[in-house]
């Protein structure tokens, strides 16, 4: 046998293989899909947002948001992360409230009382929004205003180099956009 039938076969074989992972990886990656699409029609039916269950406070979230032009599902994922939906929270600095508002920053937004849940959520979402306009609806940074302030946002020119405030916008972000995370090759 000549060295081009050789190399012909050789060529065809490695053909044939390419072709049988190359389907391979299509199968799995579209049994994949099906699976992540069945998961979230399964969310959907139980009334949850970005995996987070229904609260009594949805229509209020909603209702604030539509108003200050947020998403709501943002909003949700912010409650989420400051007060695990407790309207009587209190952090050691002394937030209140489901969306944990200082009581100077309360003050400025018009909430006379951070544990009436319509008026915290209403001051939140107007200072969530009031951050979003300013970072030019960049996510990532008005989270971190929320959090440290935006003149903390300001001097280190993004997000502070504070672990809690990194944490705090992951944490926010992984409930706002769950599973979003790098490309999976696990097919």
């Amino acid at each position: 046998m000549s060295d081009s039938l050789f190399s012909a076969l050789a060529e065809t074989g490695y053909n044939r293989m390419f072709d049988d992972v190359q389907r391979l990886l299509i199968q799995r990656l579209w049994e994949k899909a099906r699976l992540e699409l069945q998961v979230d029609q399964a969310r959907q039916r139980a009334g949850q947002v970005n995996g987070l269950p229904p609260s009594t406070f949805d229509s209020l979230i909603d209702e604030a948001a539509r108003r200050h032009g947020v998403d709501a599902d943002l909003v949700k994922s912010v409650i989420k992360v400051e007060s695990n939906f407790d309207p009587s929270a209190v952090s050691h600095a002394g937030a209140k409230g489901l969306m944990q508002l200082m009581d100077g920053t309360a003050a400025e937004l018009g909430v006379r009382d951070s544990f009436d849940v319509a008026q915290n959520i209403d001051g939140g979402v107007a200072y969530l929004a009031q951050q979003l306009r300013r970072f030019q609806g960049d996510e990532r940074l008005a989270l971190a205003a929320y959090n440290a302030g935006p003149g903390a946002v300001q001097r280190h020119g993004g997000i502070p180099p504070f672990a809690e405030t990194q944490a705090y916008v992951q944490r926010v972000l992984s409930y706002y956009n769950p599973g979003e995370t790098r490309f999976d090759y696990h097919a």
